[in-house]
């Protein structure tokens, strides 16, 4: 049975706008593509804009077409920010990095997985319940590529070319994953650190009726930092938070829903049993190599 945190249609803030792309606060934009969002931070017009994740593979073309409906045609991103680097959220990142030629920064942790080095652990098919998790034994691990446009984000959690933001290491959804949070407003990129449908069902990531859930339980190789992260993210005061699978929701519910989470965490989010329910991934563990400490 799936177990979630329901939040009601009143919460959410994605009404429909040009290319698909929702803005949900000034200068915070979503677009969805297929399973998963991209995040396009920056003045609709301006040249100083971010381009967060870049979705699944094919995605180059939507991305490009949403940028220059929203800042001008033939725009470039100041950087692109990763989250993390699975699958779905590289999908064109090679592909943008190498004809924007810009700068693509994440957490010193995802690294491996983004200069060629080194591969994710294996999904756990056995968890979630749903045929999204079922399908994830043939979703790819990488790694990709970038590393000519390579940068770690600033240990002092600044982001490069993103005032007023700052960067929070959440790990547990893969070592180096990390969420965005804007203090003025309140407004959450989450990341997967925690997604807003039942990602492991294909009608949950088809239609994505609003409701709270974990991080996706297939690829989530390290369910202790995946609570602690959770818990990390609910003491902030959250306005509003679009995730990396799902529909941005903002309000009383939100806030509550996400302090229901991270309380119930095991019961709600950690599976029953599964690969990584009692050890995580990790070096030494016969599984695959995981970078050192992401905390």
């Amino acid at each position: 049975m799936t177990r979630q945190v329901p939040v009601s249609d009143d919460a959410r803030i994605d009404a429909p706008a040009e290319h698909h792309v929702h803005e949900i606060a000034p200068a915070v934009a979503y677009q969805r593509l297929a399973i998963v969002n991209v995040v396009y931070l920056g003045v609709p017009g301006s040249a100083g804009w971010v381009l967060v994740d870049t979705g699944v593979p094919g995605s180059a073309g939507s991305i490009r077409r949403a940028a220059a409906a929203r800042f001008g045609e033939g725009s470039r991103p100041a950087a692109i920010v990763m989250t993390h680097g699975h699958f779905d959220h590289v999908g064109a990142l090679e592909e943008l990095a190498g004809e924007w030629q810009v700068p693509v920064y994440a957490h010193q942790a995802e690294r491996l997985y983004l200069d060629g080095s080194a591969a994710y652990p294996p999904a756990d098919p056995r968890v979630g319940g749903g045929m999204m998790a079922r399908l994830s034994r043939l979703y790819p691990r990488g790694p990709v590529d970038v590393s000519a446009w390579l940068r770690t984000l600033p240990a002092d959690g600044g982001v490069p070319e993103m005032p007023g933001w700052r960067w929070i290491s959440t790990p547990g959804h893969s070592p180096g994953h990390v969420s965005l949070w804007r203090t003025a407003d309140g407004t959450l990129v989450a990341g997967d650190a925690f997604v807003t449908t039942d990602q492991e069902s294909v009608y949950g990531a088809a239609a994505q009726p609003p409701e709270l859930h974990g991080p996706p339980m297939y690829y989530t190789p390290d369910w202790e930092r995946a609570e602690e992260s959770v818990k990390r993210l609910a003491e902030l005061p959250v306005e509003r938070v679009v995730t990396g699978h799902g529909r941005a929701l903002a309000g009383p519910e939100l806030r509550a829903g996400l302090r229901r989470l991270a309380d119930e965490f095991r019961e709600l989010a950690v599976p029953r049993e599964g690969r990584y329910v009692e050890e995580p991934a990790g070096a030494g563990s016969g599984r695959e190599y995981r970078p050192p400490d992401a905390r």
